[in-house]
């Protein structure tokens, strides 16, 4: 009886996470060439091309994503039963974790969090992608090992941690007439435009929610995807934006801005971190989840 070689439902996962033949072959430590041959037996042995070029990637065919959990879920069955009887050695582990974040938790909590994984695991990389629909999709296959950010419906099946919750501020360059006033009433925050942060492209959001309460309105001029660009841009012009407290504080020794307190109630927003149960039980994940949870609470 011939027995499969198992080492193709690896060379299948890092084709799925690399969606390249380089990037597989340098997450497993092998040659190009190397690596081409074994997906040239992985294409044999399953009757299928798998991965197929669309522009500069590979992208799987439908029976590559069909089979994809379930290569997903026998790889970490086997690691959990190797890993029961290892002692976990952080300077020998080689992992390349992908966070799917906000991009104002990048800019504030990339670095330190890096520097602290450097320091005890230094063959590990982090990174970092921005994130896109709010869906489990990416943590189920496998492409992203870590969605951060604020809390958003993901789905029953997959584990969250509160890491903090944070107030909502609003934010102005420095030579802005509102950054030198003590106090900002409802009038002050309505008379300038404002710039919104969605990543759906949505103008309205909570303030104009409890800005319509007292029947005021405010003016959104701009629309853009992240909290680090709509900082980056209130810098420079006159355009308010409403941000995270932490953001900002971490953004003031770069950026010209001044912070002030809204003059309506919004909701805080809850800031976690959520992964598929197919990692819940493997060391270094749980290793990782607990950086991540230190970093952002210091």
């Amino acid at each position: 009886m011939n027995f499969p070689d198992l080492n193709l439902l690896l060379t299948f996962d890092a084709m799925l996470r690399e969606g390249s033949v380089t990037g597989a072959a340098e997450r497993m430590n092998l040659s190009i060439p190397a690596m081409s041959r074994r997906l040239a037996n992985l294409r044999e042995t399953l009757g299928d091309p798998l991965f197929v070029l669309a522009g500069r990637r590979l992208v799987p065919t439908p029976l590559a994503l069909e089979l994809a959990p379930q290569v997903h879920n026998l790889l970490e069955e086997a690691r959990n039963v190797l890993g029961n009887k290892q002692v976990l050695n952080l300077g020998t582990i080689k992992r390349v974790f992908t966070l799917r974040t906000e991009d104002g938790f990048t800019g504030a909590w990339a670095l330190r969090l890096s520097q602290r994984i450097a320091e005890q695991a230094p063959h590990v990389t982090l990174r970092f992608m921005s994130q896109g629909n709010e869906d489990v999709a990416a943590l189920r296959d496998g492409l992203s090992d870590l969605d951060i950010g604020i809390a958003g419906p993901l789905g029953p099946e997959v584990y969250k941690q509160r890491l903090y919750i944070d107030s909502f501020v609003g934010v102005v360059n420095n030579q802005h007439p509102l950054a030198r006033q003590a106090k900002v009433s409802a009038e002050d925050l309505v008379a300038y435009p404002h710039l919104s942060v969605s990543r759906r492209g949505r103008t309205r959001g909570p303030l104009d929610l409890e800005l319509e309460k007292i029947g005021l309105q405010r003016k959104v001029q701009l629309v853009v995807p992240g909290f680090q660009a709509a900082m980056q841009l209130a810098s420079t012009s006159e355009l308010i934006a409403v941000i995270p407290r932490r953001f900002v504080e971490w953004s003031l020794p770069l950026l010209p801005l001044s912070i002030f307190t809204l003059p309506v109630v919004t909701p805080s927003g809850e800031f976690s971190q959520a992964w598929h149960p197919r990692v819940n039980n493997d060391q270094v994940h749980r290793w990782l989840r607990q950086q991540v949870q230190e970093c952002s609470s210091s």
